[in-house]
């Protein structure tokens, strides 16, 4: 017999470890997560006193397979319809989370005497969250039904997608120090096209192949069709120079919006467990005690300011985008860790010899440590919360998510808070892309006079141009008032508003010094002042300094830009032309104050067989039932005469607090999953019809097997032969042997009577 893979003994290994260390975290009522983690660090190769794991490479293609299913099902849950109707609270945060922890990072690198690549990528690593930690911390914890989740995901996502950009961005300074515009811009088309591809398979061509193929599909079929879209997708995101989670994620988010979403997820998550649990002990493995050991004090520093920086900057996000107190601390405390793309972010630096080696096992050690501390500031969110809410003014409290909060303008525009934010994101982004693309632009153009005309002429000339072309559009971001009547009320309205606007003046200003601080670096360079005889000039300060003066110079000329504001308002005109078309949007006001959650009743429920006129959903939890789905069967605005049924999908509308309250009384979960039979008395039994029985010559339904001894007749034995379930007319004749189901204390009672042999 051949001898079996190293990949049978160790799959045995982990999965054996991994099922008794997760049965002891249940025990202890912790996350399911940790005990994985755990039993990584027991079978890893750092962790002698254990059996260790012997084919790394294959245990690694297992991990890989099971962060694709892991993504997968997150992608069955989260929605492009979602993601889209959450991008205001969504992108706000994405977006200062990213930017505050790369700036954060790399002050902190620097501050650690670490070189300058060494701190860009460690900023670059510890803006990543960890989509499938926080993921199965929701689900650990039964979370994933409260409203923050969904926007922690879209978050998440987005920094998936930004992770992509970063790795571009990345890898050509660790090739040429300098930012590669092509590369970068060939990223972002490649990126729109994925997501094209992903909208448009999304709503026509896999819904449409399901709808052909439902009345031939079994849980079989549905199974194997799904995992492999599910890898075709994969395969596909890695030709288009992506990563496989974002693959995985994609196609789950596309059979999202499809009728077979729910089977398809109750039939992969077994796969998803299986897989996730090799994933999350791999990562485990990846522990070793030995790097905690000599690099302590540089894993707590940056363990300190994942857990606190981070937490806190996301839910700064939050609070910027116009959601309230209470989502934004919950959603910042789950971002306090960093995950598999920062792994990732590392390995590019490594492969291109651009950090040193001690980097990434610090980051691997971070990594660790934040993901066991992840399900625990995730439930300390809500008592952080309480005590923050008692320290916070009133006033601020009242700022805090005001989003039902409107100021009307001159020509009667209702305007909230959240909207003003959004508007000034959007001008941001819409003025970033136009500086930026200007910036290569004259980078590009400028490198001809370079060529052709020395120094300092052609630095000077060279900034002169680029800051002629570009200097309107950095005016505009610093100092251009847009809804100058709106500015005025939103910060006469509250000191939250008036603080929050100024805060937003400030870092458009911000945005605008470090534009002109690179523009005057690239051209006011060492070989310019080298023209001069000046060598070993600290040159970054001087431009620095000299961007101070060029922003206090842009606030100067503010009446002589005044024409740009007429060139712009006709260009948006034109640019938002067909958005006239439309009379009206829908109003959010409800869906900020209320939401609709479909909820499985469990067997085991309270509210299992009641009416729903005798369920106290409205009385005590001010809930409503808006829809029952059962089976195939939709019934909307049920009355309140509908019996709830075993397994009925129960649509209710609330707050989110109300909703959390009913959700654990009809999602009734078993202490344990297999319940062990009692003991039980019943048994079966036999009673031979000889002369003189009382049976003799009575049918089945005259004996009072049923009624008198609670009795139940299987089987006749005539003539060799047995009669199954007989009928109640049979009537017994001498020599028929009757076996009947009784306990024992019925056919001892009945012995008194008749012989009865067991």
């Amino acid at each position: 017999m051949s001898e079996l893979p190293a990949l049978f003994s160790d799959l045995a290994l982990i999965l054996v470890t991994a099922g008794v260390t997760t049965v002891l975290f249940k025990w202890l009522k912790q996350p399911l997560v940790l005990g994985y983690i755990i039993a990584g660090l027991l079978i890893g190769p750092y962790f002698p006193w254990f059996p260790v794991i012997n084919d790394h490479h294959s245990v690694e293609t297992w991990s890989e397979i099971g962060m694709v299913f892991l993504l997968f099902a997150i992608g069955l849950e989260f929605s492009f319809k979602k993601l889209k109707k959450q991008a205001g609270t969504v992108g706000i945060t994405a977006l200062t989370e990213l930017v505050s922890m790369c700036i954060i990072g790399f002050l902190l690198g620097k501050l650690m005497g670490w070189s300058q690549m060494d701190s860009i990528f460690l900023g670059a690593m510890l803006s990543m969250s960890s989509t499938t930690i926080i993921a199965k911390a929701f689900d650990d914890l039964k979370m994933k039904g409260e409203k923050f989740t969904g926007s922690v995901i879209g978050v998440l996502v987005v920094e998936d997608l930004a992770a992509i950009l970063m790795m571009v961005i990345l890898s050509t300074l660790a090739v040429s120090t300098a930012l590669d515009g092509k590369e970068l811009m060939m990223s972002v088309v490649r990126l729109v096209f994925f997501l094209l591809v992903w909208y448009v398979g999304g709503v026509f061509i896999i819904p449409t192949i399901l709808k052909w193929a439902r009345k031939f599909m079994t849980e079989e079929t549905l199974t194997v069709f799904a995992v492999g879209l599910c890898f075709f997708m994969v395969w596909l995101a890695n030709k288009a120079g992506f990563s496989s989670a974002l693959g995985a994620f994609i196609m789950g988010s596309i059979l999202a919006e499809t009728l077979e979403a729910e089977m398809i997820h109750k039939l992969t998550t077994p796969i998803k467990n299986l897989f996730g649990a090799v994933f999350f002990v791999s990562v485990g493995m990846m522990v070793n005690p030995a790097i905690l050991v000599q690099y302590w004090w540089q894993i707590l520093v940056i363990t300190m300011v994942v857990v606190v920086l981070k937490s806190l900057s996301s839910g700064l996000g939050m609070l910027f985008s116009g959601d309230n107190l209470h989502n934004a601390v919950r959603a910042g405390m789950c971002f306090g860790q960093i995950g598999e793309f920062s792994f990732i972010i590392a390995t590019v630096g490594m492969s291109f010899g651009v950090i040193d080696d001690f980097l990434y096992p610090i980051i691997v050690s971070v990594s660790i440590i934040t993901t066991f501390l992840t399900p625990y500031l995730i439930k300390g969110g809500e008592p952080l919360y309480h005590w923050i809410e008692k320290k916070v003014p009133e006033s601020w409290k009242n700022g805090f998510g005001s989003k039902e909060k409107v100021v009307r303008s001159k020509d009667g525009e209702e305007v909230t808070m959240k909207a003003y934010i959004l508007s000034q994101l959007k001008n941001l982004v819409l003025y970033a892309s136009i500086i930026i693309a200007l910036m290569l632009i004259c980078f590009s153009l400028c490198k001809f006079i370079e060529d052709h005309v020395p120094q300092p002429v052609s630095g000077l000339v060279s900034l002169a141009v680029s800051l002629v072309i570009i200097s309107p559009f950095l005016w505009a971001v610093a100092f251009k008032h847009s809804m100058r009547n709106i500015t005025g009320k939103l910060m006469a309205d509250s000191g939250f508003n008036r603080h929050s606007i100024h805060l937003i003046f400030i870092l458009r200003i911000i945005m605008v010094w470090g534009v002109a601080a690179n523009i005057i670096n690239h051209f006011l360079n060492a070989g310019f002042w080298s023209s001069f005889g000046l060598h070993n000039v600290p040159y970054h300060l001087i431009a620095v300094c000299l961007a101070v003066v060029y922003v206090i110079v842009l606030r100067v000329i503010t009446p002589v830009m005044h024409w740009y504001e007429r060139i712009e308002s006709k260009f948006l005109e034109n640019m938002n032309k067909r958005d006239t078309l439309h009379s009206f949007v829908l109003p959010e006001v409800l869906q900020d104050n209320f939401m609709l959650d479909k909820i499985p009743l469990s067997p085991k429920s309270q509210y299992a067989g009641l009416r729903i006129r005798d369920c106290d959903f409205r009385k005590t939890y001010n809930v409503s039932v808006v829809g029952v789905d059962r089976a195939d069967e939709v019934i909307d605005l049920p009355s309140k005469d509908l019996v709830l049924f075993p397994d009925d999908e129960i649509t209710l509308i609330g707050t989110e607090e109300q909703l959390a309250k009913v959700r654990p009384l009809l999602e009734v979960e078993d202490d344990v999953l297999i319940k062990e039979r009692p003991a039980s008395d019943v048994n079966i039994f036999r009673i031979e019809v000889d002369k003189g029985n009382r049976l003799l010559g009575k049918s089945l339904r005259e004996s009072n097997f049923r009624h008198g001894y609670n009795a139940m007749v299987i089987a006749v034995g005539r003539d060799g032969e047995f009669i199954l379930n007989p009928q109640p007319d049979i009537v017994f004749q001498e020599g028929d042997t009757i076996w009947f189901v009784a306990s024992e204390e019925k056919a001892e009672a009945m012995a008194k009577l008749v012989k009865v042999e067991q």
